[in-house]
């Protein structure tokens, strides 16, 4: 089948309000290019399991599994993820054609009533279910309360004007692409709050034996954030990352230059962040990850527990 002869697509996507915004701009995008893209809305295990943290109930994969099986039974042929929901190894047979240009990878800081992190009064109770951020919120003030929040971002915005949190901290990509940024009080800096890997970035997964689907979802794609993502990623995956190990990998790209910079932390406390980093020539996406690799293999010689891939 020729790269450019319209296709027919079906773009499987979670229901929240995000994700079809998500779903939205990735079928406007195809549509421009002469396919015809509609939609097929899903409720993944992720949005339906609300009283539990991600790290208890089976990591962030639950928020895609329910979109592969659509794909596996042709109900559907792309499926359009946050990248930093998916899982660093993808199930065989599934393959990540397409890394979006990314949006803002920072943390968000969001509070009705402060204006920063640093203006909090000691013990204010500050929302996240994301050990990556519990931990790097107690490195940064160690006197506060942090609490579970789960949900999507409407339920997570509602239940902090409901008066149950003094502050939360979203992913500010999300809040910008729904047009929410009059909710962001501050951006955290990078150095203070490293973000999530991936996070910003929009992933587009399909079915590894579609070469068609490959050719045309490629002028999707946007290089600098599929490198950077991907040696983002790669610390992750070496360091048997999951929603289960409070993990933070952020990378930017500058003429040709990768710099990347990655931290783990003890949920417990008992120890101090463990910080790496390192910068590398960088053009294909098997330097990106061998950076990746590199800078995992600093944060465990720093003591950072990862787990074995293996062992699981």
């Amino acid at each position: 089948m020729s790269p450019t002869q319209p296709l027919s697509l079906v773009i499987a996507t979670r229901e929240s309000r995000l994700a079809l915004w998500q779903a939205e701009h990735v079928q406007a995008l195809l549509r421009a290019r002469g396919h015809s893209v509609s939609l097929l809305g899903m409720t993944t295990q992720g949005d339906q399991i609300l009283d539990r943290s991600l790290s208890k109930v089976g990591g962030k994969g639950l928020f895609v599994k329910e979109l592969e099986v659509a794909l596996e039974e042709g109900r559907a042929h792309i499926a359009v993820h946050s990248l930093k929901d998916v899982p660093m190894d993808l199930p065989a047979g599934f393959a990540l054609a397409c890394v979006m240009e990314r949006e803002d990878p920072r943390d968000a800081f969001v509070s009705p009533r402060y204006a920063s992190l640093d203006a909090l009064p000691q013990g204010a109770v500050v929302g996240t279910s994301s050990l990556r951020r519990q931990v790097l919120l107690q490195a940064l003030r160690p006197d506060l309360r942090i609490e579970p929040l789960r949900g999507n971002l409407d339920t997570r915005l509602r239940k902090l004007d409901e008066g149950h949190y003094d502050a939360i901290v979203l992913a500010a990509a999300g809040l910008k692409r729904l047009g929410l940024q009059d909710r962001i009080r501050t951006e955290f800096a990078t150095t203070d709050m490293l973000p999530a890997a991936g996070q910003g970035a929009l992933g587009i997964e399909i079915r590894s034996d579609r070469q068609d689907l490959m050719a045309a979802l490629a002028p999707l794609a946007h290089q600098e954030s599929w490198l950077t993502v991907t040696a983002e990623r790669a610390v992750s995956r070496s360091m048997g990352g999951s929603c289960s190990m409070p993990l933070a990998a952020h990378g930017r790209l500058e003429q040709g230059t990768l710099h990347l910079d990655a931290a783990w932390g003890d949920p417990d406390g008992r120890t101090p962040l463990v910080r790496a980093s390192a910068s590398a020539p960088v053009a294909t996406l098997a330097a990106a990850d061998a950076l990746g690799v590199e800078i995992a293999a600093r944060l465990r010689a720093g003591g950072a527990r990862g787990v074995d891939p293996v062992a699981g």
